[in-house]
Parts: C-alpha cells; structure tokens; sequence
C-alpha cells in the first residue's frame, strides 16, 4: 500500500472545517498562529483517517478476536463532581440554577 502524505490528502476536507469558527463554539480564544497550527493539525489528523479507510481488511479473521473475552471493566467509582456554584459560573448564561441555552425546537 502507497501512503501518501497527509496534507496532500486532507486538503480539500480541511480547508471546509473554519478552526476559528469551531473555536468560538468552544468558546475558545485562537491567535492567527494557533488557528494555523491547529488548521495544519487538523489535516495531519484527517490525513491519517484517510489513510486506515485505504487499509485492506478482508484476509482479518474477526472471529477469533479475544477483545471481547479480554475486556476487562474498572470497578465503577464514585467521585466528586463540580457543584453547582462551579458550573453556573462557567456557563455563557444562567438564571434560577440553570444553565440557559438558545431555544432550538419551535413549539
């Protein structure tokens, strides 16, 4: 199997994803610099993606996979969470304890 490079595969898709944009979602302030660090990122990412779809996987044998069978599961743990003091004040907007979100079904 030829790898081609992951810029030259994930150009096109990345320049459709606006970081600054996904940013401003996150509500995450960028610099010129880090939204050009993170575009280049992104591609690498994509471009890695792009290149497992190209992997061959007909001659596995999926029947014999023991990830099941070897799955083992961390004992469920109760810890301490954020109160709600904490959470409220990291919300965008709140009223009467409760985080206030835009409306998005018209009733």
């Amino acid at each position: 199997m030829a790898i081609r490079s992951a810029s030259a595969m994930s150009s096109d898709r990345t320049e459709q994803i606006d970081v600054r944009y996904v940013a401003n979602l996150a509500r995450i302030e960028l610099s010129d610099e880090e939204c050009t660090m993170f575009q280049k990122q992104l591609g690498a990412i994509i471009g890695y993606i792009d290149t497992l779809k190209d992997v061959n996987l007909d001659t596995v044998d999926t029947e014999n996979l023991n990830a099941v069978e070897d799955n083992q599961l961390r004992e469920d743990i109760s810890i301490r969470s954020l109160d709600q003091d904490d959470l409220l004040r990291n919300a965008p907007e709140s009223a009467k304890g409760q985080i206030r979100v835009p409306k998005v079904v018209d009733a």
